[in-house]
C-alpha cells in the first residue's frame, strides 16, 4: 500500500504502509529487473551507506516492509519460476513470485502449497521473512519447513543458504523480516493433491470452551482447522464459534463437472473496493448484526462438503482491498500465542477488550504444533488468536498494552507481520531468542544495512539505537 511518486533517478519517492494502512513513511522505492540488476543495487546501495529493505504485495499488516528515508525495494518484478519438477514437486522460483501465481500453475500440475496464510497475495519471499503459518500448523509446521534452500543478496554477494549449508543463517532468515538481507530465490518443497478442492466439515461450538475442546480433539483427523470466534457475544454462549475443518478432497470424491476436471482451478476476480469510506461502516452495531448472520447461518453440524481453495483459504481474497472497510485510519491486527495450559489468557483477552468497549470485528483461533529452529519465527506450541481493530478508538492504546501483560504473563508472544506498535523491551522478553538473531544477522550484515521502520521502532539490530546512518 502507498503512494508512489516519480523520480528522474530511476527511483520513485513512495509513502508505503503496511496492510493495516497506519504508520505510513516515505522511502525511495526501486523495483530491480533482474536478480543480477537485484545484487548490484543491494552492493552499490551498501557502497553508499544507504539503508534499505525489500518490500513484495505490502500484506504485513504493520511497517515491517517499509522504511522512513532509506531504499526499498520492490521484489515483484522477480517472479519467474526457474525449475520445477513435476514428479518430485520441489519448486524453485525467484522470490517476488506471489503465492496467486504460484497456485495458478502448480495446482493444475496436481501440487500445493505445503503452507498458505489467509491470504495468497503473498511473496515467496514474504512467506520466508515472516515464517507463515497456515490451518494446517499442527500437522505440517509453518513455511520454513519446507523451505530446501535460499539465495540471500548481501553487501558482500550473494550466499546460498541451506538446512546443513550455513544453516544459523537460513533459520535466522527463515522469520526475520528482511533483516539480514534480501531473499531472492526460494526452494521450497510443494505438497500432492488430487483435486483442487477440499473436504470440509463445518461445527457451531457454542462457547469458547467447546470451540476449544473440538479443535483439540481434532488435531490427529484434521490436516487443516480453524475457529472464527464472536468475540462480541457474552454470559453462557460467550466466545461461540463456528469450526471449519477439512482436508484435501481425492478424485474419487468429487461428482458431476468436478469430477471431469479435478485439478481446474482458476479462482474468481475479486470485487473491488474503490476507496476508503470517511467513517468506517464497521461498528458495534454492525458486528453485532454481521456476526448473528455470520454464526445462524453456519450448520450446527455437516460433514464432507466440497469447497473451492479460495473458499476455504482464503475468503477475504474475493474483495479486493478490502482493508479500506476499516476508514481512513485503518486498523491493527492483534495477533498472539500462548502455550497450551494457558487457555484462560485467551478468554481474558477477549473480555478485556469487551470491558472496554473495544471488540474486535475478527476474531481467529487455531492451534500452533512445534515450533521450527527460526530464533525469530512466531508459532510456538500453544493457541494462537488474530484480532481486527479498528485504529482511532479511544482507550485502544492502553488496551493493546494491557493485553500484552497478559500474552507475556502467560509466556506467549505477538506476531511481528502484523504488530505496528510493539515496544523493544517487550520484543525481548517475548522472543528471548533475539539475542542469539541479533548475533548472525550482525555477522551477515556487520554495517546494519538492512533496515526497516519495525527494526528501528523495536531497536532489533544495535544499530537501530543509533538513528540514521
Amino acid at each position: 500500500m502507498g503512494r508512489v511518486d516519480p523520480s528522474p533517478l530511476g527511483s520513485a519517492a513512495a509513502v508505503l504502509s503496511g496492510w493495516g494502512r497506519a504508520a505510513a513513511s516515505r522511502g525511495e522505492l526501486s523495483r530491480p529487473a533482474s536478480t543480477v540488476a537485484l545484487a548490484e543495487m543491494v552492493q552499490e546501495f551498501a557502497a553508499n551507506g544507504e539503508r534499505l529493505i525489500a518490500r513484495g504485495l505490502g500484506r504485513s499488516y504493520g511497517d515491517a516492509a517499509q522504511g522512513g528515508g532509506q531504499k526499498v525495494l520492490d521484489m515483484t518484478g522477480l517472479d519467474a519460476v526457474l525449475e520445477f519438477d513435476p514428479a518430485t514437486g520441489v519448486l524453485r522460483a525467484e522470490a517476488g513470485l506471489s503465492i496467486d501465481a504460484l497456485l495458478r500453475s502448480c495446482v493444475p500440475a496436481g501440487w500445493f502449497v505445503p503452507v498458505t496464510p489467509g491470504t495468497r497475495q503473498v511473496t515467496l519471499g514474504g512467506a520466508v521473512a515472516a515464517d507463515v503459518h497456515g490451518k494446517n500448523h499442527h500437522r505440517d509446521g509453518s513455511f520454513g519447513q519446507h523451505v530446501r534452500a535460499l539465495s540471500l543478496c548481501t553487501p558482500s554477494g550473494v550466499v546460498r543458504l541451506g538446512r546443513v549449508e550455513r544453516e544459523a543463517l537460513f533459520w535466522s532468515t527463515v522469520g526475520g523480516m528482511g533483516l539480514t538481507g534480501v531473499v531472492s530465490e526460494v526452494e521450497v518443497q510443494l505438497t500432492p493433491i488430487e483435486s483442487a478442492y477440499l473436504r470440509v466439515d463445518t461445527d457451531r461450538a457454542v462457547n469458547l470452551e467447546a470451540a476449544m475442546a473440538m479443535l483439540a480433539e481434532g488435531d490427529d483427523r484434521y490436516r487443516y482447522s480453524v475457529a472464527w470466534i464472536d468475540c462480541l457475544s457474552s454470559g453462557s454462549s460467550f466466545g461461540r464459534s463456528v469450526l471449519t475443518r477439512g482436508a484435501h478432497a481425492v478424485a474419487g470424491e468429487l461428482e458431476g463437472k468436478l469430477a471431469a476436471k479435478p485439478l481446474a482451478y482458476a479462482p474468481r476476480a475479486p470485487a473491488k473496493i474503490p476507496f476508503a469510506p470517511p467513517v468506517t461502516p464497521l461498528n458495534s452495531l454492525s458486528a453485532r448484526l454481521l456476526n448473528e448472520l455470520w454464526y445462524r447461518k453456519a450448520p450446527r453440524h455437516k460433514e464432507g462438503e466440497i469447497q473451492t481453495i479460495g473458499t476455504f483459504f482464503h475468503p477475504l481474497d474475493g474483495v479486493g482491498s478490502w482493508n479500506l472497510l476499516y476508514g481512513p485510519r485503518g486498523f491493527t491486527q492483534y495477533q498472539l500465542v500462548v502455550p497450551f495450559g494457558a487457555e484462560d489468557t485467551i478468554r481474558a483477552v477477549i473480555e478485556t477488550l469487551q470491558q472496554r468497549h473495544l471488540p474486535s470485528f475478527l476474531g481467529v483461533l487455531k492451534r500452533f504444533g512445534a515450533a521450527d529452529p527460526a530464533p525469530l519465527s512466531f508459532p510456538r506450541p500453544g493457541w494462537t488468536l488474530a484480532l481486527d481493530l479498528p485504529l482511532g478508538r479511544p482507550g485502544l492504546p492502553e488496551a493493546l498494552d494491557a493485553l500484552d501483560a497478559l500474552v507475556l504473563e502467560a509466556g506467549g508472544r505477538v506476531y511481528l507481520a502484523k504488530d505496528g506498535r510493539l515496544s523493544p523491551v517487550l520484543m525481548e522478553a517475548m522472543y528471548p531468542r533475539l539475542a542469539e538473531w541479533r548475533r548472525v544477522a550482525t555477522s551477515a550484515d556487520p554495517d546494519g544495512v538492512f533496515s526497516s521502520d519495525l527494526a528501528t521502532r523495536l531497536h532489533l539490530r544495535p544499530t537501530e539505537r543509533d538513528g540514521p546512518r
